[in-house]
């Protein structure tokens, strides 16, 4: 910190009693956990703190003595700080870095310092709580529309049988059906986002034991094989007879259902599922593998998103709530595992839960 900033007396920033010793304010600016950065008339950095040092200074970067250009290529801010040296006026901007990865509710005001004008920003990172907001604002986007395809189909064939539909004894029944599965649809949503919810607050609890796998699969494969049936997708069960998991068996169900009844849905005409077990040094690893289309790359990293759709039309086709990798992903990491995607393009997608030896 510079000679000037050391003795600076206390009345140089706005709120700071006159009385208050500058070696206070020194502490007070090295302990803040926001950036600080200081600039002279010239726009060049005087004064900065750590903070400031982690998030400007590139490759070591010195920040003292820079320019404001040199440290941060941003016209608005530029602005702000000519306003604060030439206007004596403070503003409050928007600043985004690298690209837009990180973000900043940027605060400058003017400055006293050995009777020279200077301007201090305050550097707020907003990067975490911006993101959290784009999740929530898509989370509710994704929901709304979710509920809205069900909802508007069940009032419409409501208003058809209430329009004398009701006493026509070839569609009625035809028109309740679509009720219903439009009904079970939204409830089937609404049942993953609560589980979702308690799964993410720590409300589950899970009872690990030693659990056979083929047997566990099997029991999946039988509840699964009609819709498999349906779109003639061979469900072949790899798992040796012997193996075992340390796994809550229901929640093992859960993971299966999801992985087996996706790899179904977005398998080819005549694919194959197959399920299999390997064993390591550390780890039990139960692989679900199809022979669909493949993930392209680019939807890979976000796919156990909830609500992320890689193909939104197919998945439109085939049905399901666009919850249920998240969900698998959840319960894997409460048994202190994790679940890994591989896919390549026109071969296929393995899925696999990977959980601790003990």
């Amino acid at each position: 910190m510079s000679d000037a900033l050391r003795t600076t007396e206390a009345r140089a920033l706005p709120g700071i009693p006159a009385d208050v010793p500058s070696k206070i304010l020194q502490k007070i600016l090295e302990a803040a956990r926001e950036c600080v950065l200081v600039i002279s008339s010239d726009l060049r950095i005087t004064d900065s703190n750590v903070p400031a040092a982690v998030a400007f200074g590139r490759e070591g970067l010195d920040l003292d003595g820079r320019r404001l250009s040199e440290v941060i290529r941003d016209l608005d801010l530029h602005e702000a700080f000519q306003r604060a040296l030439r206007e004596q006026n403070s503003s409050d901007i928007r600043l985004k870095l690298n690209s837009g990865h990180r973000h900043f509710d940027v605060h400058v005001a003017p400055i006293e310092l050995d009777g020279l004008p200077h301007a201090v920003g305050f550097f707020y990172e907003t990067t975490q709580i911006d993101k959290l907001e784009m999740v929530r604002q898509e989370f509710l986007s994704n929901i709304s529309h979710e509920l809205r395809t069900p909802l508007t189909s069940i009032l419409a064939f409501v208003e058809t049988l209430e329009d004398g539909a009701l006493d026509d004894r070839e569609n009625n029944h035809r028109f309740l059906g679509v009720i219903r599965r439009n009904a079970e649809r939204m409830k089937m949503l609404i049942d993953d986002i609560s589980e979702l919810s308690m799964i993410e607050s720590g409300k589950v609890s899970i009872d690990v034991r030693a659990v056979k796998l083929a047997p566990a699969v099997a029991d999946v494969m039988t509840a699964l094989s009609s819709r498999a049936s349906e779109r003639g997708v061979t469900l072949e069960n790899n798992v040796a007879e012997g193996a075992s998991v340390r796994v809550d068996s229901i929640r093992l169900e859960q993971m299966l259902t999801n992985l087996i009844d996706n790899a179904i849905k977005f398998n080819r005409q005549d694919g194959i599922v197959a399920v299999s077990h390997e064993s390591q040094a550390d780890r039990d690893l139960i692989s679900v593998r199809d022979t669909g289309e493949g993930i392209m790359p680019e939807h890979v990293g976000r796919i156990f998103e909830r609500f992320y759709r890689a193909d939104r039309a197919r998945t439109r086709e085939v049905g399901g709530t666009g919850l249920g990798l998240a969900i698998v992903k959840h319960l894997a990491r409460l048994h202190g595992g994790d679940v890994t995607v591989i896919s390549t393009l026109g071969v296929g997608t393995t899925f696999t839960i990977e959980l601790p030896l003990a």
